[in-house]
């Protein structure tokens, strides 16, 4: 039997599945249509045709999605492909409605269709909205209240999940993190462009007063919590994947330029985005209890390991950034998967 990651080539996928090639016996299975924020080479060295196997595809094709279901006799599905970025939501809504909605009512529906024993849904905690500086951090009882058409599209996956396990009594579960950082993060991203930027000498920019504060949780973590509820979660429970790790955006970026030593005049207030959520902090103490989780990593800690790493992997960076990183399926694909 088999494991099948969605959107495995991706930042979390990617860090998940080689935590489960190193952790586990299974054969795992990605499937990544390889949009923008999909790269093969977050993979290298882990697709070899035997434990770790490549499918390329969207979560859309039904054909597909049961054709690789079946030839693989996938046994567990781990949900991660989404278009997860809020900007791109904001600029354009309709690729998050066919993704993250479209796209996971037709893994659901493939999954019950083949027997899929567990399904784990990753979300994300911006489907709770935004709290206020002395509001209690969400917990798996908080109200969605989504903001941009990004989190409102995941919201509605999460119902669609949260509907199969009642009407079609599908195991599955849904995880909803907080902000991940950590290796083979999407450049575009707040951390990794921080740190990019601060490493090359260019300009921080920071949305509004930079007073937004987000919980950082190290994708290690999280993938951790991941491959818990696979085997631990209850069928039909939430559980909140949280860092305990509440910064504000500008205490990120000062803490980036002090540690490669740059100068805090590189920080540039930009305008803010439309209907920027102030504030996340999760609660993950139903996660702790119930699947034996803790985090490993602190900020601080975890931004050091994190700037060394793109410092180590320019080369990679300079893929992603130049485009260079979408040849990589192309000029691999019949020689190495």
């Amino acid at each position: 039997m088999s494991i099948l990651v969605t959107g495995g080539a991706g930042f979390i996928g990617s860090n998940l599945v080689r935590r489960l090639l190193a952790q586990r016996s299974e054969t795992v299975v990605v499937l990544d249509a390889l949009t923008y924020a999909g790269n093969l080479e977050n993979l290298a060295g882990c697709v070899d045709g035997e434990r770790c196997r490549f499918v390329k595809g969207s979560i859309t094709d039904r054909t597909l999605v049961d054709a690789t279901l079946v030839d693989h006799q996938v046994d567990v599905i781990l949900h991660l492909a989404a278009e997860s970025h809020v900007d791109r939501s904001i600029a354009s809504a309709a690729p998050f409605i066919d993704t993250n909605v479209t796209g996971t009512l037709v893994m659901l529906e493939a999954a019950r269709a083949h027997g899929v024993r567990r399904f784990v849904h990753v979300s994300t905690d911006e489907v709770y909205g935004s709290l206020g500086p002395n509001d209690a951090p969400f917990t798996e009882r908080s109200p969605l209240d989504p903001s941009s058409p990004y989190s409102a599209s995941k919201a509605a996956s999460d119902h669609l999940v949260a509907a199969f396990v009642r009407t079609y009594r599908l195991d599955a579960v849904i995880t909803r993190c907080s902000n991940n950082y950590g290796p083979f993060q999407f450049p575009e991203k707040f951390i990794p462009l921080m740190i990019l930027n601060a490493l090359e000498g260019r300009p921080l920019p920071i949305y509004g007063d930079g007073q937004q504060v987000r919980d950082w949780l190290h994708v290690d973590d999280h993938c951790d919590a991941l491959i818990l509820a696979m085997d631990r979660g209850a069928g039909g429970q939430v559980y909140n994947i949280g860092g305990f790790g509440e910064r504000r955006n500008l205490d990120i970026a000062r803490a980036i330029l002090h540690q490669v030593g740059a100068s805090e005049d590189l920080l540039t207030h930009v305008s803010d985005r439309p209907g920027h959520d102030r504030r996340y902090a999760i609660d993950p103490s139903k996660t702790q209890a119930d699947l034996g989780w803790a985090p490993q990593w602190d900020v601080e800690r975890g931004l050091v390991a994190t700037i060394d790493w793109y410092r180590q992997h320019s080369d990679w960076c300079d893929h992603v950034r130049s485009g260079e990183y979408r040849e990589y399926y192309q000029r691999h694909y019949h020689t190495t998967l």
